[in-house]
């Protein structure tokens, strides 16, 4: 299962301050609140704005998160160019 891009669901910058990160959840939440919205879809995106402000609100969670999606990008982009993950493992024990 592919993890979520937490920025892109809030809809702000990776870079984006921690204030502003707060403010655009607050306003989705609202919008997508199941209590206030008539959209089918409003309840999973919810649930979907709730965990990403749940990772991206606290500094240390949020940089494990970046760490994660960093080393992810870097092994998707290793493994599709056909590059080898590790280096080739020396047969000089024979």
């Amino acid at each position: 299962m592919d993890q979520p891009d937490y920025y892109a669901v809030l809809g702000v910058a990776k870079d984006a301050e921690t204030a502003d990160i707060k403010k655009r959840y607050r306003q989705l939440a609202r919008k997508y609140h199941p209590d206030v919205t008539s959209d089918p879809e409003g309840e999973a995106r919810f649930k979907e704005v709730n965990e990403a402000w749940r990772v991206l609100k606290s500094d240390e969670a949020r940089a494990e998160y970046d760490a994660f999606r960093d080393a992810a990008s870097r092994s998707s982009a290793s493994a599709l160019s056909g590059a080898p993950l590790s280096p080739p493992v020396s047969r000089a024990w024979r």
